[in-house]
């Protein structure tokens, strides 16, 4: 690379595999859920839970089991296709655009004895819709929810997103971050994205000095 050259970063994805998930007490319930479809009462299910805790990653690996399909509420448009019997995975499913259609699905769904598989960031019941067909539908919905995260699991999260995009980060500064970082998914995800960002534009590792000015601009405490 030369000096008049800057380096470009990468849009990082994230992966959905199976391998890829972390197992967790707190995620227990919602995965024990997922092996029994056939048990959801209704054949209607929702995940919530807060922001990174990995409803999209089980959306996911439920939908790529049954062969579902597995859309996101912004594209919720009209009533779409429906895969016989296979099923289907609405993401973010608390924030509809079209009442309408997301009424619709669960009424096709239902007919169908077909199961839907819903993620949002709070239980059903607690939805904010205008539809009062649509509010009644969603309170008969049973739910489970992600809990907040173990210090064990948090752990691994850091570790595994720091692998993800190759950043060597001692144990040390690793139990700095986990010390003054939210205890959530959606901040150590954050964090390690600008760490990224911020070691790649200074050419170098990621050392204490880039962590605090990345906790810094996150406006996380960082003592003197």
């Amino acid at each position: 690379m030369t000096r008049d050259q800057l380096p470009l970063p990468f849009p990082h994805q994230p992966s959905y595999a199976a391998a890829d998930f972390l197992p967790a007490p707190s995620n227990e319930a919602a995965r024990a859920w997922l092996d029994r479809t056939d048990d959801w009462p209704d054949h209607r299910l929702a995940l919530w839970g807060s922001a990174g805790c990995g409803k999209t990653h089980l959306l996911s690996l439920w939908a790529g089991r049954r062969g579902a399909r597995l859309l996101a509420a912004a594209d919720l448009r009209g009533l779409p296709d429906l895969p016989p019997q296979a099923g289907v995975a609405l993401d973010d499913a608390d924030t509809p655009p079209d009442e309408p259609a997301l009424l619709h699905l669960l009424n096709a769904v239902r007919e169908a004895h077909t199961p839907v598989l819903l993620a949002a960031r709070t239980p059903p019941a607690r939805w904010s819709v205008k539809l009062p067909d649509l509010a009644s539908r969603l309170r008969s919905v049973s739910a489970v929810e992600i809990l907040p995260p173990e210090d064990s699991l948090l752990r691994a999260l850091l570790l595994r997103l720091l692998s993800d995009r190759q950043l060597a980060v001692t144990a040390g500064l690793q139990d700095w971050l986990l010390l003054r970082l939210p205890r959530s998914p959606a901040a150590l995800r954050d964090a390690v994205a600008r760490l990224d960002q911020t070691a790649l534009a200074a050419g170098g590792a990621v050392t204490r000095t880039i962590a605090a000015a990345v906790l810094a601009e996150m406006g996380a405490h960082v003592p003197d």
